[in-house]
């Protein structure tokens, strides 16, 4: 069991914003169990709080800028990635602006003050999402592609092509989270000559300076492109070193372009809310697609959660195989329809049907196209929790189960030849007098296909 992190004590940095150019001060601070990490601006009037949750993201351009009932947090990445990067799960991030400090561009300042904090363990597990299957989006304008992949650990691999000669393909990839802090976390964000005339032309580049960005030179400068260097990096000379970026700066990695991109992915898959347990493929990411893939998988998780879908491995010797069912159950061939049991406590009961095309059922229930009827698999969840109310009596082969109600039932996918169900049932109430009200549900391919509640009554056989 993994713990859930937060930092031991607050700590403070102060700084300017790229791209509003005030001065900020920036301060975070420990937070309790399952918090995550919010934004609060402290600027405003009852200090309103942001989560860091990718349904608020508004805006990408020149960032990840977040939104809620009109309180804005700008440019959140590089912040989120220090706190994914230095294994912290809740974190409270005090604003006065609202924009984090730009600091020299990338998330090292903020990895000093997290380690500077301290971190400590929480009294609460850590929640993983455990991605069992390829989960993509494309930015069909673009042809930006991101992905994630079943994998043991978070891994994340991205891949640019900025097709300039004076950068071309390059690559990176984190193949441990621990290794942010020395192979990730100080690669600066950079820009291209031509994006920067058209922000300084647009006033929307105040807090930048040669020591925050790296600049590629990708066109000719102009002389009256150069004063405006000058004047918007406060700078007498600027000049153009012969790798073709602005002075004043020296590359860390021949790749440090492409492992930017790597922490901008790493701090915008932050706003999913949940830690993954799988491997992203970034293909030319930027913060458009980072964002709407962070809203796919979110979105997926979330109802994932809410459904609870139940994992279980079925090349483990079941609980009960049919033999031992039958020896409980008076049902019979062709009407069991549970095989094994997986799993049973006092409380719930889980069982198993492999779906055949062999089924009774299908030879008249859409035989063309085969369809497992809704009111069977409604009768397998009430066979599988007749196991639960059987098992508390000594003598099971002398009771009968009886329905006695049937509430809420909703069917929400198909059922087909070659599925596997598996069917959960949990009381809802204590078993009383042979009575027992149970929640049921029942999942196929890693979805749930239908749901009820059952109240059933057992009775000895006349």
């Amino acid at each position: 069991m993994v713990k859930q992190k937060t930092i031991q004590s607050e700590v403070s940095l102060t700084g300017v914003g790229l791209h509003t150019g005030k001065e900020v001060k920036m301060t975070f601070k420990p937070a309790p169990v399952n918090n995550g990490y919010t934004f609060v601006r402290v600027d405003l009037e009852g200090s309103p709080i942001i989560e860091a949750d990718a349904n608020y993201v508004v805006n990408t351009q020149r960032g990840t800028n977040l939104e809620k009932l009109g309180v804005k947090i700008q440019t959140s990445e590089h912040v989120l990635a220090a706190f994914v990067g230095c294994d912290v799960d809740n974190v409270i991030i005090e604003l006065n602006e609202s924009e984090p400090p730009i600091m020299d561009g990338s998330s090292k300042f903020f990895v000093e003050a997290i380690e500077k904090a301290g971190i400590v363990e929480q009294d609460a597990e850590r929640s993983y999402y455990v991605v069992k299957e390829v989960i993509s989006f494309t930015d069909e304008t673009t042809g930006s592609e991101i992905l994630v992949m079943p994998a043991d650990d978070y891994q994340v691999t991205a891949m640019v092509d900025f097709g300039t000669k004076v950068l071309g393909t390059q690559n990176a990839t984190l193949k441990n989270i621990t290794d942010f802090k020395a192979e990730i976390s100080d690669a600066r964000t950079f820009s291209f000559l031509h994006e920067l005339e058209t922000l300084l032309d647009n006033g929307l580049i105040k807090g930048g300076d040669l020591n925050n960005a790296i600049v590629y030179v990708d066109k000719e400068i102009s002389e009256k492109t150069m004063d405006n260097l000058k004047v918007a990096f406060g700078k007498d000379k600027i000049s153009v070193k012969p790798n073709g970026i602005l002075d004043n700066l020296t590359l860390h990695y021949p790749n440090e372009a492409a492992r930017h991109k790597l922490l901008d992915v790493i701090g915008d898959l932050a706003l999913i809310g949940t830690r993954i347990k799988g491997k992203v493929i970034a293909n030319k990411p930027g913060h458009f697609v980072n964002t709407q893939f962070a809203k796919k998988l979110s979105k997926i998780i979330k109802i994932e959660q809410r459904n609870q879908v139940p994992v279980y491995d079925l090349n483990l010797e079941p609980l009960m195989d049919i033999h031992k069912i039958m020896s409980i159950l008076p049902h019979r061939p062709p009407f069991l329809f549970i095989d094994r049991i997986i799993e049973m406590s006092d409380s719930h009961v889980v069982g198993m049907k492999n779906v055949t095309m062999n089924e009774g059922f299908f030879v008249g229930h859409f035989p063309e196209a085969p369809v497992m009827p809704g009111v069977i698999i409604v009768e397998a969840m009430a066979q599988t929790g007749g196991i639960l109310v059987l098992s508390t009596v000594p003598d099971p082969e002398n009771y009968l189960t009886f329905f006695m109600k049937i509430d809420n039932v909703k069917f929400k996918h198909k059922v087909l030849p070659g599925d596997t169900l598996i069917f959960k049932c949990e009381l809802i109430t204590p078993i009383r007098r042979g009575i027992c009200h149970m929640q049921a549900k029942a999942y196929a391919n890693g979805k749930l296909v239908a749901e009820a509640e059952l109240m059933a009554q057992i009775a000895k056989k006349q």
